[in-house]
């Protein structure tokens, strides 16, 4: 087996096979997330060649969105039942068969169930609960630099590729685009074949930073129903108050980030005359920054209050959305704008999972994690259609980002009403 050799080499050079995992899952994330991203280049060509609306593409999206925050807690279960590449390589096809598919589409109805059901669906049976449920498994050290890394690569793939795919769309039409990214698709499924693995006993290993000298045992056969296991945590840990403001302010987040930004950003650029490839360039060296910003959190998380952290993220965030109607669109404005926006792009997802851990304990935490992350593309769903209906009916992106900032400021002091001290919740 290529892991079982790969897990000796490193071994001799005292490298830890969790960081193999963590390499491959970012590429997976990072190229996962760009088939998500993809549509907001695809817009208005989709608009020229088939004479959709605004609105007709963005309700597509809004599915997209939805199913795939709503996979989450289904998707925490998949894992614990089926194993990280089972459901890995299971999802990268599902999508990759998607995206084929609709090379061939002619009607709005087919944008729908391709790229709203069927990526939605596929995208969403991994998500960010893939990243905590290789950072729970494969470590005991440095969890909160993991996640923060994971995180990044998922929101930086939903924008570094933007460029390349607005500049062959350009050049060569949207279906050479949607191509290219069906091929980086099957890479990232080879990889997860080869050397993906469940957990650190598969390759005779103990978590990272665990100074124990003797493998772990596999875990007993996980055969609860998947979703006896979802719903079952969804009615615990909905009993509790701090279940629904992580929750709410999720929402938002995703309504401020995915659901607005990275769909309606680069069509609300060229309402401001500014050409598609330097709207999607803006956006890659947003995600250049969330990047580095993403990580930074996750260390931070590590070491201080995180619903203090989560304060400055959404307000800071609120402030940026604010500002950008009056940044003119020119040059120095976005620039300003995606810097700093970008370093708060997806920052609240380490002090969210952290809290989330802290709250309902390692054991049900993906699970919960899940039904939280649910909230996020819900937001994402409601903020890509209300968007392209706000431009659709009133000519203008604008209401749509004047509505994110104030939400973000209001997400800002509703996690302070957290408790401080973490209680113990039977759930």
């Amino acid at each position: 087996m290529i892991s079982n050799w790969l897990s000796a080499a490193l071994a001799r050079r005292n490298i830890h096979y969790g960081w193999v995992m963590v390499g491959v899952t970012f590429l997976t994330a990072l190229i996962s997330a760009g088939a998500v991203g993809a549509p907001g280049v695809f817009i208005v060509p989709l608009q020229k060649e088939f004479g959709w609306t605004t609105a007709e593409i963005s309700s597509a999206l809004s599915i997209r969105f939805i199913l795939f925050g709503l996979m989450a807690p289904f998707a925490a279960a998949l894992l614990n039942r089926y194993g990280l590449r089972n459901v890995t390589l299971s999802a990268l096809l599902t999508v990759v068969s998607a995206l084929v598919i609709s090379l061939a589409m002619t009607k709005v109805w087919q944008l729908m169930v391709l790229w709203g059901v069927v990526v939605g669906i596929g995208t969403g049976m991994t998500a960010l609960v893939l990243g905590a449920t290789v950072a729970a498994r494969w470590f005991s050290a440095r969890r909160g630099l993991v996640v923060g890394i994971l995180t990044a690569s998922a929101a930086t793939g939903q924008l570094v590729f933007l460029p390349l795919l607005a500049s062959l769309t350009e050049r060569l039409g949207w279906r050479t685009a949607l191509g290219l990214m069906c091929v980086m698709l099957a890479v990232a499924a080879f990889a997860v074949l080869m050397v993906m693995r469940d957990r650190p006993s598969d390759v005779g290993l103990r978590p990272f930073g665990d100074e124990g000298k003797e493998p772990l045992p596999l875990p007993p056969p996980n055969r609860a129903p998947i979703m006896a296991a979802a719903l079952g945590t969804l009615r615990d840990a909905a009993k509790t108050r701090v279940f629904w403001i992580l929750f709410a302010t999720f929402f938002i987040c995703g309504a401020s980030t995915n659901g607005l930004i990275q769909v309606h950003l680069i069509p609300m650029c060229l309402d401001f005359g500014i050409p598609q490839v330097q709207a999607a360039s803006l956006l890659a060296a947003m995600g250049v920054f969330d990047f580095f910003g993403t990580i930074v959190s996750g260390w931070l998380s590590d070491r201080y209050d995180n619903r203090f952290l989560l304060f400055w993220y959404y307000g800071l965030r609120g402030l940026s959305l604010l500002f950008l109607p009056f940044s003119d669109f020119s040059f120095y404005g976005l620039s300003l704008f995606a810097m700093f926006y970008g370093l708060d792009w997806i920052a609240t997802v380490p002090p969210t999972v952290r809290l989330t851990a802290q709250r309902f304990g390692p054991d049900r935490a993906n699970l919960v994690f899940g039904w939280i992350f649910a909230g996020h593309q819900l937001g994402a769903g409601v903020a890509a259609f209300g968007a392209g209906l706000s431009r659709t009916l009133l000519a203008s992106y604008l209401p749509a980002f004047f509505a994110a900032g104030a939400l973000c400021v209001v997400a800002a002091l509703i996690v302070l009403a957290i408790s401080k001290v973490p209680k113990p919740l039977a759930v």
